[in-house]
């Protein structure tokens, strides 16, 4: 974590980064049986596509993990709203003496102590200045109007930046002082580990290894088409649901991430084919080595997420194999491949267990 950007005077963080902390302060808030009144809106700002939605369900999941609370996040984007329809539809009371406003569906949540709602405010700034003073309210005093969130409620807001190329209104300051700012960024080594845990396809993986660069970009002001891990994302799933060769469905992939990047893709992905196959490196049957350096790092990251990916079921046998594998290749490259295996809990105590790992630590202490 970054502690200060420089352009918005707030700390820049990743989407893992942003998770973590987020899901620390409100689950020792519920242990602590600390008001979430108490606790400041935080505010996720960043591009389209970085992650910020996800970071949020990635923090309600946290919440169950650490709690013994059910959790669940309700998306509202005050860009489809006005402020009547915040307020509510008004309607007579029951000795018809007096308006009252009927409670609008976001305000219904589930108040059973034994679940933690999350208002997540997304796209704020895309909203007009009038429906961002309705914020105000929500923001600070948790109601707008006479409709007040349950205690079990915490708020979340989140925008893009008006530098970001997206539809951005300018925050009123007197908001900004109500709220914690967080910067939100992503780099290639943040998003592996998210890309390990979500069954992301090696190619994918292996690709933004050597073109870490393409994992998010600024676009032309003319650009539709262009890279965030959003984008990614959606490629993810269509070479999952079409099991076929690239150039098939290059229009596709270049309809995500942009004609040059889908291009050069393309070509990772036939180099990908001629690189040892993952399976017979587990099992000892190939001793095949990239030539390139941007071979070598494709290989070492489809390897490790598919070690990942087995991380359950895989046996110190298979991981012995692959450490004799991996001995063998440059010394920058076989440290990349152990300190990505030890941050994964699972295979720590397997490959502790593997004499070639032993081996390797023990001949290049001083690289430690």
């Amino acid at each position: 974590m970054k502690m200060e950007n420089q352009n918005l005077n707030i700390p820049q963080v990743t989407v893992q980064e942003v998770v973590d902390i987020l899901s620390l302060l409100y689950s020792d808030a519920i242990k602590k049986q600390i008001s979430f009144k108490r606790i400041i809106t935080p505010f996720l700002w960043g591009p389209a596509g970085v992650g910020k939605s996800q970071a949020v369900r990635q923090i309600a999941q946290e919440i169950e993990k650490r709690t013994d609370k059910k959790a669940q996040v309700i998306d509202v984007r005050l860009l489809l709203f006005n402020p009547i329809d915040l307020r509510g539809i008004p309607t007579i009371n029951e000795d018809k003496t007096l308006a009252v406003w009927l409670k609008p569906q976001i305000f219904k949540m589930d108040e059973n102590p034994d679940t933690v709602n999350i208002l997540f405010l997304d796209e704020l700034t895309a909203a007009p200045q009038s429906l961002q003073a309705a914020a105000y309210q929500i923001c600070l005093d948790r109601k707008v109007g006479e409709h007040q969130l349950p205690d079990n409620c915490i708020v979340i807001a989140a925008g893009n930046r008006t530098t970001d190329q997206s539809v951005s209104y300018k925050m009123p300051k007197a908001l900004c002082n109500r709220l914690m700012h967080f910067n939100v960024t992503t780099n290639y080594k943040a998003w592996l580990k998210w890309a390990m845990t979500n069954d992301i396809d090696n190619r994918i993986i292996g690709y933004l290894a050597f073109a870490d660069n393409k994992l998010c970009v600024e676009p032309e002001s003319s650009d539709l088409a262009y890279t965030t891990p959003r984008s990614w994302e959606h490629v993810n799933y269509l070479l999952k649901t079409i099991d076929t060769d690239i150039d098939t469905i290059l229009p596709l992939i270049s309809g995500c991430v942009g004609i040059d990047t889908a291009m050069e893709f393309k070509t990772w992905v036939k180099t990908h084919n001629d690189l040892p196959a993952v399976e017979d490196v587990l099992k000892g049957r190939n001793f095949k080595y990239p030539r390139t350096s941007d071979a070598l790092l494709a290989f070492v990251s489809s390897l490790v997420s598919a070690i990942h990916s087995y991380r359950e079921e895989i046996s110190v046998t298979e991981l012995e194999n692959a450490c004799n594998y991996i001995n063998k290749i440059p010394t920058d490259f076989a440290m990349m491949f152990y300190t990505d295996l030890n941050s994964i809990e699972e295979i720590r105590l397997k490959l502790m267990k593997c004499s070639a790992s032993q081996e390797w630590y023990s001949k290049n202490k001083k690289f430690i």
